[in-house]
């Protein structure tokens, strides 16, 4: 779905965040370790790079928590904030994990979940609620957010029915098996490879709402506008009603900053369809 169609509801997102913004003092937490200090004090590696921001309107209660994964290849990058996504009514939490080469598959994806899982065990804390998390990053992150909201496997460690997560929306995210992962295999980047790795490999009816986001066809890294819509195809095929896919004309890979009004405005429809 081209960005074109949806300029109208954005502008009417706009105005009822920046209302939401006006009334809400926020408070920014850092370097929460989200492992339990067992595992943090044997491994110098997870002490180091296992750690989250909580970012929470201080005057608000029962909101909306964006868990938001830095990109990078799975090689690199930090947590983040965007800057578009302050002040809008909700809560973001910004997640490290480890990279490879240093560690292999599946330990990025083990620490999504385990970031994931500690927002679900103490989002209440600071006032929010579990009916309202919502997994979304950019390009690495966003392939880490639908590892995790599709395959149940990795929240199920921790108790947790992936199908709580309110909504997943991946900005330029693989689908396919990332291709670090591939990498790390031996394969060739430009080998598309669909395994345990890829969520693609893990459409199902039941999943949360899946809004997928990329940039240009034409203009994206290799592959990933088509791969997604490939996703969107399969999912629907699989009898799941709320994929949807919408493509940012004239942006390339780096498309965060306009792709954030369409994530607010998908975490803003769901969240009136839950009250």
């Amino acid at each position: 779905m081209k960005l074109i169609k949806h300029l109208v509801s954005i502008a009417i997102l706009g105005i009822t965040v920046s209302i939401n913004a006006q009334n809400s003092n926020y408070q920014h937490l850092k370097n929460i370790s989200y492992y339990n200090q067992t595992v943090n004090k044997s491994n110098s590696y997870i002490n180091e790079r296992c750690v989250l921001d909580v970012y929470y309107p201080k005057k608000l209660k029962n909101f909306a928590t964006i868990i938001w994964f830095h990109g990078g290849g799975l090689k690199g990058g930090d947590k983040e904030i965007p800057l578009s996504l302050k002040e809008k009514g909700v809560a973001i939490v910004s997640v490290n994990y480890r990279f490879s080469p240093k560690v292999q598959a599946p330990s990025y994806i083990e620490d999504a979940a385990a970031a994931v899982a500690w927002v679900f065990y103490n989002i209440e804390n600071y006032g929010g609620t579990t009916n309202l998390l919502f997994l979304s990053g950019h390009s690495a992150g966003g392939y880490l957010a639908s590892m995790i909201g599709l395959d149940k496997r990795w929240l199920n460690k921790y108790q947790i029915d992936a199908n709580k997560i309110a909504g997943i929306i991946p900005f330029s995210g693989h689908t396919i098996t990332h291709f670090t992962i591939r990498e790390e295999r031996g394969i060739d980047g430009k080998q598309p490879i669909v395994d345990e790795y890829a969520p693609l490999f893990h459409v199902r009816k039941d999943a949360p709402p899946l809004l997928l986001i990329t940039g240009d066809r034409e203009m994206e890294l290799l592959g990933r506008y088509e791969e997604n819509a490939y996703m969107m195809r399969m999912m629907k095929v699989a009898g799941h009603e709320q994929t949807r896919l919408m493509e940012l004309d004239g942006y390339g890979h780096d498309m965060v900053e306009p792709a954030i009004p369409l994530l607010i405005n998908e975490v803003n429809r769901i969240s009136v369809l839950k009250k």
